[in-house]
């Protein structure tokens, strides 16, 4: 019997990982990314544990428990330095069942990549999505400069600006500018050791973050106008904007190069779509659910959509019924994560000094009497189980609805 095909647009986090997931599964898959190269945009990704357990599902959890980076105490500032918040590496491990792994985007690519066979990934190819197909006959076309090609499955992997969700839902507004921007680098390991940080500012906020083989991520984040840009080069903006805060931020802006600081504005997709699927095809990542990354949750829901949906799409089975299933499963609890890492991030954008004043007595209060009371800002998502036993842990009904939220 002939496998099935699935056709993924796009190469990105969540695509890769529903076709090495579609493919254990038994489908035939094939890639297809317009960039001439696999070189991830972007530069380092949290993966929690929500993430580490989907990637159990595929064999790859423990390979990345192994990069877990962040040993020892790590919390919340201000930018002259004050800590508002400690927690420790350990207590969120043992909250949620495994560590936080900061890890490149990059080499999470090529893990992926290497767990499919050789001519699955196709660069250089644009595709657009012709036909949705019928899930209980037509299949779903897709066009390429080559040829069509016909499919029993499409999976939408083509990010924030999804040319397959247009295609879905052309009446859905689309994704709305969250108010900030963001920079992200990569740098040299430090001579002197630091405690991973957050810090808050009025209207800004810097991350500084080890990895594994001893490079640093850092992350910036600053209430600006959409579509900015500096007069000179990011770097400089950096600079200027956080140069003044708490070592060790100005040493490791200064030990950026210019040309390798991204700068990309947050768009979110506040409202809803009314599904994640249509006929033969599916969306799953930032095209499904963008949201803003004041939760580190966007590339985990990704993977969280790519596992499931290969659960539910069995070669042979009922497509119709899988895709609904899987609707019916992910709409609800990306939905309500976009709407906290909203309201996360509303508290980042405040700008007036009481009200920053108020956020950080709040923070610094709430910490005070504990750690775990700022954990469990991730209870219902980083204690995420996927649908079917993995090697991590005992299976458990995953029951809890994220935030109280239903």
């Amino acid at each position: 019997m002939n496998k099935p095909h699935a056709v993924v647009i796009g190469s990105g986090i969540g695509g890769l990982t529903a076709a090495v997931a579609l493919h254990g599964r038994g489908w035939r898959v094939t890639v297809l990314e317009r960039a001439a190269s696999l070189e991830p945009v972007g530069a380092g990704i949290a993966l929690a544990p929500n993430s580490q357990r989907a990637l159990d599902v595929i064999g790859m959890g423990d390979e990345i428990r192994a990069l877990a980076a962040w040993q020892g105490e790590g919390g919340m500032r201000v930018p002259g330095g004050r800590w508002l918040s400690r927690t420790d590496s350990a207590a969120a491990a043992q909250r949620f069942g495994g560590p936080i792994v900061l890890l490149h985007r990059a080499g999470l690519v090529d893990r992926l990549v290497a767990r499919l066979p050789e001519d699955t990934v196709r660069t250089g190819t644009a595709a657009e999505l012709l036909d949705p197909g019928t899930a209980d006959g037509a299949p779903a076309v897709v066009g390429t400069a080559a040829g069509n090609i016909e499919a029993d499955l499409v999976i939408g992997a083509d990010g924030i600006n999804s040319a397959v969700r247009s295609a879905l839902f052309p009446d859905h507004p689309g994704p709305s500018y969250a108010g900030f921007t963001t920079w992200r680098i990569v740098v040299p390991a430090r001579e002197r050791p630091f405690a991973p940080h957050e810090t808050w500012g009025r209207g800004a906020l810097w991350g500084t973050q080890p990895l594994k083989d001893g490079r640093i991520y850092a992350y910036g984040a600053a209430v600006a106008p959409a579509g900015a840009h500096a007069a000179d080069d990011e770097k400089a903006e950096l600079l200027r904007r956080f140069g003044g805060w708490h070592d060790p931020i100005p040493s490791v802006i200064a030990a950026a190069d210019p040309g390798q600081v991204l700068r990309n504005d947050v768009h979110q997709l506040l409202d809803p779509l009314p599904s994640f699927h249509r006929g033969r095809t599916v969306l799953v990542g930032d095209c499904a659910h963008a949201m803003a990354p004041s939760l580190g949750q966007g590339g985990n829901q990704a993977i969280e959509d790519a596992i499931v949906l290969a659960h539910h799409l069995t070669p042979g089975g009922d497509l119709a019924a899988g895709a609904a299933a899987y609707t019916a499963e992910r709409l609800p609890r990306t939905s309500a994560i976009v709407r906290k890492a909203e309201r996360t991030a509303r508290l980042m954008r405040l700008t007036s000094a009481p009200a920053v004043a108020m956020r950080d007595a709040l923070v610094s209060a709430v910490s005070r009497l504990g750690p775990t009371l700022v954990l469990r800002t991730f209870d219902g998502i980083a204690d995420w189980q996927p649908p079917q036993h993995t090697y991590a842990a005992p299976r458990q009904a995953n029951t809890a609805p994220v935030d109280g939220e239903q």
